[in-house]
């Protein structure tokens, strides 16, 4: 082989080790409003992907970002909640917040999203996650918040990497608390939209699309 093939094959195998290495090299984490969520986590030795984002508003104020992994993309409601696998909410804090304010805040968006006979059924859980936020002082800025499904065991919600409560059983309750962002009457339309996989400049959706 003379010195020009030579150069060549090098160039070649040059070329394709780059294609290759970038095909190799993972997605950058997404980040919202200046946080960083991963594009992937890893719940209950299943890998979940980051379904959608975005910030939780009230009033004029940024709350947290808040992100929805789930083994496989989602865009409906009732697809989401349908999900049999691991899921999480995971929850980064962009504000300082007394815990009697953010507790506030999720127990209505449960309520609000859960019929009667729900409410009777869930009363006990309810107290349950209730008392997580009585047992935390305040969720200062940057504080990272996760809510997980685990199969087989139950709800598990940590704080800081911090269990914050025994599991909750009972994967209905699970999707009561998913409703806080996803029901008919979410905390925040915009966030809900965006945890569905939305980006900016989409149409807002209804209901439960």
């Amino acid at each position: 082989m003379n010195f020009h093939n030579r150069v060549v094959r090098t160039l070649a195998i040059l070329s394709a080790a780059t294609v290759f290495g970038n095909l190799a090299v993972p997605a950058s984490a997404a980040e919202v409003a200046g946080i960083k969520l991963d594009d992937t986590v890893r719940v209950a030795n299943q890998d979940l992907k980051l379904n959608g984002a975005g910030i939780r508003h009230k009033l004029v104020f940024k709350v947290y970002v808040a992100g929805l992994y789930l083994p496989e993309r989602k865009t409906t409601v009732p697809d989401v909640l349908a999900v049999s696998g691991a899921r999480r909410v995971t929850i980064v804090m962009m504000r300082e917040v007394g815990n009697e304010e953010f507790g506030r805040g999720f127990m209505s968006g449960i309520q609000q999203n859960i019929d009667r006979a729900e409410k009777a059924k869930f009363v006990s859980q309810l107290m349950k996650f209730g008392e997580v936020f009585a047992a935390i002082p305040e969720l200062k800025k940057g504080d990272v918040l996760t809510v997980d499904w685990i199969p087989g065991t139950g709800t598990l919600i940590h704080l800081n990497g911090r269990k914050v409560t025994d599991a909750l059983p009972d994967l209905a309750f699970y999707n009561a608390i998913l409703r806080i962002w996803l029901g008919e009457k979410p905390i925040d339309s915009q966030l809900k939209s965006f945890m569905l996989g939305d980006k900016p400049g989409d149409a807002p959706r209804s209901g439960n699309s």
